[in-house]
């Protein structure tokens, strides 16, 4: 029986020429190191804080759904993020901006920035360079400066551990999020978890990552989840849409029940084309884990084809990692079963130079 390119390292290695693996198996100690240098940064509010705003495109904008939605309820104060140029009319001296930019250079966010600037806001960046490191430094602004050795491919959309915890690190320095040290140690352990379970030497059934891969395979993959875990959605279909060059997309429920159901039944290549990934969890709302199955079988009536994949962590923040943990090594083996490089995002990068020529003078 021929072996899967799933299950050699050596074969995979071909293909990830900018070892987007080590990124995924690092993600514990991105995590780690993040929350350890941010001990080392410190914020002073030059006023009471009364709402923040995360402005971030991409990858480096994933962190702040994330946060929006795992955090929720103990969000004191409104919460918004931005992936534009402008901010909300509403910002002032009392509004915390965090500028978040991996290359520290993404144009929309510099223009933010500015934006800010303009509005007297208190601002904080996330960066690991670029124009808003020399912003920062020019006033005074609190930074967490990525220093990003456990991210090998350099690919923004797989620091999501310095993303999601640099940000929870700068906004525990404003009093807006408290986590502890036995936090950080429970995730780190979670990821280390899902490594295990489904990094190349698990073959078979018992790799989670490489059978839902699998069914991905010249699919629309739809996943499916709820509450908690909007933000973590996000994250999987954005390193799906990059990684795997696929058309994924995500929906929430309740929300999708209230329209898409009626959706499902045309046009009829809906069957052959999409398949859905319900991401179960026992940490929903109690009546959302029922809408979960009840949402999972109207799919399967319109013979659309669906896999369940529950989660067994013992609190939200750790679940949101180890969805996070499967679904990144899920897009990375779909790209490998694809026979690609997962790295190069071509139609990204001719896009943006494509754009500064057509917006030079604007």
């Amino acid at each position: 029986m021929k072996t899967s390119i799933l299950d050699s390292r050596e074969e995979i290695s071909k293909l990830d020429k900018e070892n987007m693996m080590s990124s995924i198996e690092e993600l514990g100690n991105q995590v780690k190191h993040a929350w350890e240098d941010l001990k080392n940064v410190n914020f002073s509010p030059k006023a009471e804080v009364k709402n923040v705003i995360i402005a971030g495109m991409g990858g480096s904008g994933l962190g702040a759904d994330v946060i929006k939605h795992l955090f929720k309820h103990e969000l004191k104060v409104p919460f918004d993020y931005v992936h534009d140029y402008t901010l909300p009319g509403y910002v002032n001296e009392n509004t915390l901006v965090v500028l978040s930019s991996y290359s520290g250079t993404t144009e929309e966010i510099v223009s933010c920035g500015k934006a800010a600037q303009q509005a007297n806001a208190q601002i904080m960046v996330i960066c690991a360079g670029g124009t808003l490191e020399q912003m920062a430094n020019e006033n005074n602004y609190t930074i967490y400066k990525i220093d990003p050795k456990f991210n090998p491919s350099n690919q923004p959309r797989m620091a999501i551990g310095y993303a999601v915890f640099g940000t929870i690190g700068l906004l525990s320095k404003a009093g807006i999020i408290s986590l502890e040290d036995e936090d950080i140690q429970a995730v780190v352990s979670i990821i280390d978890k899902q490594i295990n379970n489904c990094k190349v030497e698990v073959v078979g059934e018992e790799n989670a990552a490489k059978a839902l891969a699998y069914t991905m395979v010249d699919r629309r993959p739809v996943f499916v989840a709820s509450d908690f875990l909007e933000g973590a959605a996000h994250v999987s279909t954005n390193q799906g849409n990059e990684n795997a060059k696929i058309y994924a997309d995500y929906k929430i429920v309740p929300e999708m029940d209230h329209h898409l159901l009626e959706g499902l039944q045309f046009p009829k290549s809906n069957a052959t084309n999409h398949i859905f990934v319900f991401v179960q969890s026992m940490l929903y709302h109690p009546k959302n884990i029922i809408r979960m199955q009840l949402t999972q079988k109207i799919a399967e009536d319109n013979d659309i084809d669906s896999i369940a994949v529950p989660l067994k962590a013992h609190t939200k923040l750790e679940q949101v990692f180890e969805m996070l943990t499967i679904f990144a090594f899920a897009g990375f083996y779909l790209a490998m079963l694809e026979g690609i490089n997962p790295s190069p995002i071509p139609f990204v990068e001719s896009f943006k130079v494509d754009l500064k020529e057509m917006t030079k003078n604007l």
